[in-house]
């Protein structure tokens, strides 16, 4: 396994949307361990392909205190959203920033498995959110987005402020 080199906001190819995965073979499996190990190493609770360069239809999930509960949802779709609710998020690609974020409250999700099999899963709270928020980077937008113009700015100039310091 390796880790992988996760896209920093406001890289351009973080809005790239992804495209759906044709077949469920080796390379996917040993992708979806990658991303897992880079998750947890960074340490996350989410990874979508599209946060490390890959722009494919699948996504990695653990919210999990022991980290034993991985969900890998490879052409994930939702299926049905209700209610709303308002959540501090976070994310692996805008370091440090954390806002609130209105998402539905409850989803059903269709996926795929790594066993390439379908499946649906009724998710809300911490979870529902992380997979709404991954789901988002499949289609090319970041949690940023959904905040003030003036925040998206500020938060555009710290980051860039940020890379070049580490430079």
């Amino acid at each position: 396994m390796a880790l992988l080199k996760i896209l920093h906001y406001p890289d351009p190819r973080l809005h790239t949307v992804a495209k759906p995965i044709a077949e469920v073979n080796d390379e996917i499996r040993r992708l979806a361990a990658d991303m897992a190990e880079t998750m947890y190493a960074a340490p996350g609770i989410g990874l979508a392909a599209t946060q490390i360069d890959r722009h494919i239809r699948m996504l990695v999930v653990d919210i999990s205190e022991e980290k034993n509960s991985l969900l890998t949802l490879i052409n994930p779709r939702i299926l049905l959203k209700e209610g709303e609710a308002m959540h501090e998020e976070g994310c692996l690609s805008v370091p440090g920033i954390y806002d609130k974020v209105s998402r539905a409250e409850r989803i059903r999700v269709q996926a795929t498995n790594l066993a390439g099999e379908s499946f649906e899963l009724d998710a809300d709270g911490l979870l529902g959110i992380c997979i709404q928020h991954e789901i988002d980077h499949l289609e090319g937008k970041v949690f940023v987005e959904y905040l003030s113009r003036l925040k998206q700015t500020r938060i555009k100039h710290k980051l860039t402020k940020q890379a070049k310091e580490a430079m």
